[in-house]
């Protein structure tokens, strides 16, 4: 392990400040993320997520860490008024509308999701765990809480006391919320009069009878809350309190706080010793969301099937475009952006095979200057990714390298052994390793539409010129291959058997 990871310093979102990171455990590092609600494509915002945090597992695994990485799963839980806990569970609002089971809508998505994080090149987590699987354990940190005298229950369902919770430990301390306002934010809603307080949230709702989404409890029939679930899974795998706790900015209040109230109430401490927020994605300076219609999901992204879009874009370039700014940083849509990303990317791929052609000289005599700025430029890879891993400076700093490699190359400088060994090993793994930056040459599916759409114009020219044989010859050996292909008087088009 690197003596340079001792001094990786975070940006802890609760204090504001760049800490030290001192692990709970000598070499260890427990981390959870709050993953998606399974109702719908994963978009953008879920890319930006995944990726900012994959990176930080990647880079502490490289280290030499042994991390313990727990992402979860929204499954259940997730009402559609995120700051009062009211109105339909999202994902049962979905099954509804498609007429489905609400378990065969989570699953569709889950899949999807963990398609396209794969995709990005985000690996997947230590633990992948649902909050519809953890519903004992759920239950177990409600019954603490009330027994702690920091939960009531009212008609079947449980709520947080947050005014008995005020007179032992802050609340608001994440968001910078306090509780008068609260209180004077809060909306007059079917089902608040249960309440003590305007501020109290659900750890637990009853479930009408056609609700279908419900299981037993000590309080009958019901389903927990959104925020409990990220409290009884990450105390699970990881214990209390762990090292970091990773999302979106947007999930400082309600959730997280709320997460922080629950540790509390439930175990007397804090949940974990550093938060960290991924900043948004945004079109012209608003968060990209399906309600002010600006959504783009990932599939139309790497399909270039959206009005926004001018083309397609690999999942490489998506990948490269988040990683060129700081984690947390917006950074604004715009074709422009994913254009220069992709021209980026596969200048910094390229590169990886000229500097891996390098050849190392024999002589004794090499540039001492160019060597010593190798091997400060290798330093500095993990000096950035220290610096709150600050992707973005580490990507200019493979750059310069790049730059180099290119110097040494046409001035035919020798460098010494030291250097080019550095120059081979650190651009490669901080690209590949670090970065999760690669080749998609590889990956035949992602250009199999643009062969195919290749061959159904060679077809369409054999058609219009009567060359049938050739036409049917097209169609037929498609056909084989499992691709039928749709003839109409407008144009051709082609399905998957």
């Amino acid at each position: 392990m690197s003596s340079l990871d001792k001094n990786i310093q975070i940006k802890n979102t609760l204090t504001g400040d760049k800490e030290v990171f001192k692990p709970i455990s000598k070499n260890r590092v427990g981390m959870y993320v709050c993953g998606p609600t399974v109702y719908g494509e994963p978009h953008l915002g879920h890319a930006r997520s995944a990726i900012t945090f994959d990176v930080v597992f990647r880079y502490f695994t490289y280290l030499g860490y042994r991390v313990r990485y727990v992402r979860n799963i929204t499954d259940v839980g997730h009402l559609e008024d995120e700051l009062s806990g009211e109105g339909e569970d999202k994902i049962a609002k979905k099954a509804r509308l498609e007429q489905l089971e609400p378990m065969e809508v989570a699953q569709r998505y889950t899949n999807l999701y963990r398609d396209m994080m794969s995709k990005l090149n985000v690996l997947p987590p230590s633990i992948e765990p649902t909050a519809s699987g953890h519903i004992l354990e759920q239950i177990e940190v409600i019954e603490s809480i009330i027994s702690n005298g920091l939960a009531y229950e009212c008609k079947g369902s449980v709520y947080l006391d947050v005014t008995a919770y005020v007179e032992k430990y802050h609340y608001g301390e994440l968001s910078g919320r306090v509780l008068e306002e609260l209180m004077t934010g809060s909306r007059s809603l079917e089902g608040q009069s249960d309440k003590k307080h305007p501020a109290d949230f659900a750890l637990w709702k009853k479930a009408e009878p056609s609700h279908i989404m419900q299981w037993s409890s000590p309080w009958g029939k019901g389903f927990p809350g959104w925020h409990i679930e990220c409290t009884a899974m990450s105390s699970k795998y990881l214990g209390v309190p762990f090292d970091i706790h990773g999302g979106g900015m947007d999930l400082k209040f309600p959730h997280h706080e709320a997460e922080i109230a629950q540790s509390y109430a439930a175990f007397d401490c804090a949940p974990v010793n550093y938060w960290m927020h991924n900043n948004m994605m945004t079109l012209d300076g608003q968060k990209m969301a399906k309600s002010k219609g600006n959504f783009i999901s990932l599939s139309q992204m790497f399909d270039g099937d959206h009005p926004l879009l001018k083309k397609a874009h690999s999942p490489m370039t998506v990948r490269f475009l988040m990683l060129q700014a700081h984690y947390g940083s917006p950074i604004d849509f715009s074709n422009r952006a994913l254009e220069s990303a992709e021209t980026a990317c596969n200048k910094l791929l390229k590169g990886l095979t000229f500097i891996n052609d390098l050849q190392p000289d024999d002589s004794n005599q090499f540039d001492k200057e160019i060597s010593n700025q190798i091997i400060e430029k290798c330093n500095s890879c993990f000096k950035r990714m220290n610096d709150d891993f600050n992707t973005a400076e580490t990507i200019a700093v493979l750059f310069d390298l790049l730059s180099l490699a290119h110097k040494i190359s046409q001035a035919s400088t020798i460098i010494s052994s030291e250097a080019l060994i550095g120059l081979k090993k650190t651009y490669k793994e901080f690209l590949s390793d670090v970065l999760g930056i690669s080749s998609e040459s590889s990956d035949s599916s992602d250009t199999l539409p643009d062969i195919i759409d290749v061959l159904l114009d060679v077809r369409k020219e054999a058609r219009d010129k009567k060359d049938f044989e050739l036409s049917d010859y097209i169609r037929d050996r498609l056909n084989v291959l499992g691709v039928k292909i749709n003839d109409s008087k407008e144009k051709s088009t082609y399905s998957f058997q």
